[in-house]
C-alpha cells in the first residue's frame, strides 16, 4: 500500500443531548460552516416534533433514521468488459451517513414555510415510516432484490 488510510475524525457529542448521532445530523445540516444556524434548526425541528407527535424527539428521530437506514445497496462492478449492478451489504456508518443525507435532501423538498418545518415534517414521516426518504430506502432495496441474480460477482 503505497498512501496511508484516512483516519477517522472524532467528532464530540452535541451541548443539547449529549448525542453522537445529534452532532453527526448536524455536521451534515451544516452550510458555509454555520453550525449555530443548523443547530438552531435541529432544535426548532425537535421542538415541532415534540409539539406534534407528544413524543420525545429524540427517540422520533432516531427511529426516523433507523427506518431511513439501507441495509443493501447495488454497487457498479465491471466483469469482462460489462457492468453489472452487485448487491452488496451497507457498512453501518455508510448506513447512517445515507439515512442522514436522504432525510436532509428530502425535508429540503417539502413545501413548508422554514427548514425547520420541513425537517420536522420529514423526521415525523420517517419514523411513521413514510416520505421520500423512506421511498429512496425501498427504491434502493427494490433495485438490490432485482440485481440478486449478479450477486456472485460480489468480492
Amino acid at each position: 500500500m503505497r498512501k496511508k488510510r484516512a483516519t477517522k475524525r472524532v467528532i464530540s457529542p452535541d451541548p443539547k443531548y449529549q448525542d453522537l448521532l445529534v452532532s453527526r445530523f448536524i455536521n451534515s445540516l451544516l452550510k458555509r460552516g454555520k453550525k449555530h444556524l443548523a443547530r438552531g434548526v435541529l432544535y426548532g425541528a425537535f421542538d415541532i416534533i415534540e409539539e406534534r407527535t407528544k413524543n420525545k424527539a429524540i427517540d422520533v428521530f432516531k427511529k426516523a433514521v433507523n427506518n431511513a437506514s439501507p441495509m443493501i445497496e447495488v454497487r457498479a462492478r465491471r466483469v469482462g468488459g460489462a457492468t453489472y449492478q452487485v448487491p452488496t451489504e451497507v457498512r453501518p456508518e455508510r448506513r447512517t451517513a445515507l439515512a442522514i443525507r436522504w432525510l436532509i435532501s428530502y425535508s429540503q423538498e417539502r413545501s413548508e414555510t422554514s427548514m425547520a418545518q420541513k425537517l420536522a415534517s420529514e423526521l415525523i414521516a420517517a419514523s411513521s415510516g413514510e416520505g421520500g426518504a423512506i421511498k429512496k430506502k425501498d427504491d434502493v432495496h427494490r433495485m438490490a432484490e432485482a440485481n440478486k441474480a449478479f450477486a456472485h460477482f460480489k468480492w
